[in-house]
């Protein structure tokens, strides 16, 4: 414990510029930091590809070297794109992570308060103006009445508010509305976009929160010291509930039932463009008038990169816990401790120039045919010799006359039929035998083989099955006449 006054305050002070937001602003690079940031990430632009970024950044680094600006050591850093990005990941101001498929940066909050304060200074410092006192008096107003208690207070409270509003209401249908002073809207537009800047940053602490949250339950899941059953019902509820699991969290979830309406964000956008067309917005900086624009994409942006991380923290801590194994991570572990202690073994008696050949593939096991069965003590053999193979024989007689179309028998039978005849009566001729249905379509077939052609009667036989069973059939008639072959000269 601190002995003075003196003495807590510079260890407070010195907690306080521990923080990455103050490192970044009193950094040697400062300057640089805060430009390239400012440059390469925007309110449409908050997640940049590494590729893209590494870049951008080296782009601008050969800019400013051209211009003179590394002179003095203490200006522009040295190294790569690559190697400032690195240091910059390490002091928590940049954080990679993957967007689909593609590796991307993104600004920690700490970053973006850093921006937020730097752009804040140098645009000037704020006035004390009518709009904001009004603002600090409603938000004091608005916290005495949320809390009071007693229901008579809050209702007489209430009552008056509605009486002011009818006399307003009365003003504005008896004398009209008067125009208001362009210099009183530009201190009221000023000032929501000091409300408006620390916005980006309490969205991304809030999604860094959750990220932070879904790391520690992972690894107080993979420390593995407390049953399993108990750490499965805490961490899926967890994961289920990740926005209440932290305070900031639990901030955005009543701030969200105001901005999770999308008709709320289309109305603010429409109001904001409203305010961009007024006469009074001319009197702002370009910088303030993009500012204003772009409120609306900031409140939506920062929505959704909560919900992301809330949905991605749940998903993570969900498969985490579905997959976690102990028994197969004490495998792993004992595995790796054991190839660290053939290593070390290795390293005593091995020298320095000594090669090791990788192991490309791992050895695979020669296991012969195991047992299907614990019962069976017997060992598996071959199957038993097929026996001698012997002429099929058929139950019964007519079995036969159920098959296909006797193409011979046929074949043989239209051969006497002459070079012409009809289809229909040489079936009638046939043997009954051959005068199955299915014989028919065999008929059909080699009539359409040899030539036939088609008239305009219709043609009816009767065919007869082997049970014995008559059925009648009708078809376009048919005359065959087979084509000569052609005499060789």
């Amino acid at each position: 414990m601190p002995s003075t006054r003196a003495e807590a305050a510079y260890q407070r002070a010195l907690a306080t510029f521990r923080d990455p937001t103050l490192d970044l602003l009193h950094g040697r690079f400062a300057p640089f930091v805060v430009a390239v940031l400012s440059l390469v990430f925007a309110t449409d632009r908050p997640f940049v590809a590494v590729a893209d970024a590494h870049a951008e950044i080296g782009e601008a680094l050969d800019e400013l070297r051209a211009a003179g600006y590394d002179e003095d050591d203490r200006r522009l850093p040295v190294g790569s794109a690559r190697e400032i990005c690195r240091q910059w990941v390490r002091g928590g101001w940049l954080a990679p992570q993957l967007e689909g498929e593609v590796e991307v940066y993104r600004l920690t909050a700490h970053a973006v308060g850093a921006l937020e304060i730097a752009g804040r200074t140098g645009g000037g410092r704020a006035r004390v103006s009518r709009s904001r006192v009004r603002t600090l008096l409603e938000a004091v107003d608005r916290l005495a009445m949320d809390a009071e208690s007693d229901p008579a207070a809050r209702l007489e409270r209430l009552l008056n508010e509605r009486a002011a509003l009818d006399a307003e209401i009365e003003r504005l249908q008896r004398d009209g509305a008067a125009p208001i002073d362009d210099e009183q809207l530009l201190e009221e537009a000023e000032n929501v976009l000091h409300l408006s800047r620390e916005l980006p940053a309490d969205f991304s602490r809030v999604a860094e929160s959750i990220k932070a949250m879904q790391r520690d339950v992972v690894a107080e899941l993979r420390r593995d010291e407390r049953p399993t059953g108990d750490v499965l019902r805490e961490y899926l509820q967890r994961g289920k509930h990740v926005m209440q699991s932290t305070p900031e969290g639990r901030a955005f979830e009543g701030a969200l039932r105001l901005l999770g309406d999308p008709e709320r964000i289309d109305r603010l956008t429409g109001q904001l463009a409203t305010l961009l067309a007024q006469p009074f917005s001319h009197l702002m900086a370009p910088a303030q008038r993009a500012d204003l624009d772009a409120i609306g994409r900031q409140v939506e942006q920062g929505v959704a990169d909560v919900l992301t991380a809330q949905r991605r923290a749940s998903q993570i801590i969900t498969a985490q816990v579905r997959t976690h194994d102990p028994i197969r991570d004490r495998q792993v572990d004992d595995l790796l401790r054991g190839v660290m202690s053939g290593m070390h073994a290795w390293m005593r008696v091995s020298r320095s120039s000594e090669r090791v050949e990788p192991l490309h593939t791992l050895p695979v096991a020669d296991v012969g045919h195991l047992r299907q069965s614990l019962s069976d003590l017997r060992p598996p053999g071959s199957p038993d010799p097929l026996s001698t193979p012997v002429d099929a024989e058929f139950v019964d007689a007519d079995t036969r006359a159920w098959g296909g179309p006797h193409y011979a028998e046929l074949e043989d039978y239209t051969a006497t039929l002459g070079e012409q005849f009809d289809l229909a009566t040489a079936f009638d001729g046939i043997e009954d035998a051959n005068r199955r249905p299915v014989d028919l379509l065999g008929l059909l077939e080699i009539a359409h083989r040899a030539g036939m052609t088609e008239g305009e009667d219709v043609s009816v036989v009767e065919a007869l099955r082997p049970d014995g069973t008559r059925r009648r059939f009708a078809f376009g008639s048919v005359t065959v006449q087979p084509q000569k072959e052609p005499e060789n000269d």
